[in-house]
């Protein structure tokens, strides 16, 4: 079953957003114990073990102060906060082209990070690099990739990309988080189609 986000996710996708006046929208954690926050334009959503009255005392608000250091700090009870990311999305093509899925890149960090975080992860891919599909935040479908070092400077990020696109199911949203400084990796995105719809952080508390 998805999770609540998966339905603000899919209306952005849309171009639906919730009303950009400052509030929180407040959901329970996610199911495999993390937490969230996605900042829209004027509006947050918050998907904690904690709600309003653990937070009164920081004043959390849509217009900035959702993704505040001392707030994510009080989510994460010295656990594991996670990058600030762009969220991006496009629409699946579903015409699969010539990466097959691979099983050559198990190893690779990235892969290992997929996995962490997703379910039902999928590897495609050759010798220059690979995506991967698999089922994100709150149930949504995202992809990622990683270029090859051999490989680099020649494109082949935005083949892989368009790669993602064309496998993901047709007209499906297809999501990916990109770090706003990753500009390379940001341009890439952004010219293969994809759509900046707001930003995420993924929390792990320490919950011990």
């Amino acid at each position: 079953m998805n999770h609540p986000l998966h339905r603000a996710f899919a209306a952005a996708a849309d171009g639906q957003f919730p009303p950009a006046d400052g509030g929180i929208t407040w959901m329970p954690p996610l199911p495999d114990g993390n937490e969230a926050v996605v900042a829209f334009t004027g509006h947050a959503i918050i998907a904690s073990r904690l709600g309003p009255a653990d937070l009164a005392d920081l004043a959390p608000h849509g217009f900035g102060a959702a993704v505040a250091p001392a707030l994510l700090i009080r989510l994460a009870a010295g656990g594991r906060i996670g990058d600030n990311d762009v969220t991006l999305v496009a629409r699946g093509r579903g015409a699969p082209g010539a990466h097959a899925v691979t099983s050559r890149w198990d190893d690779h960090p990235r892969v290992a990070y997929a996995q962490r975080l997703r379910s039902a992860v999928v590897v495609h891919g050759d010798e220059q690099g690979f995506f991967t599909l698999a089922n994100g935040l709150g149930g949504r479908l995202e992809m990622s990739i990683e270029i090859a070092e051999s490989a680099r400077n020649r494109g082949i990020g935005r083949t892989l990309i368009n790669a993602a696109v064309d496998t993901a199911p047709r007209d499906v949203p297809l999501f990916a988080a990109v770090s706003p400084g990753n500009a390379r990796s940001l341009r890439a995105f952004l010219a293969c189609g994809f759509v900046p719809i707001g930003s995420e952080i993924i929390i792990t508390p320490r919950l011990d």
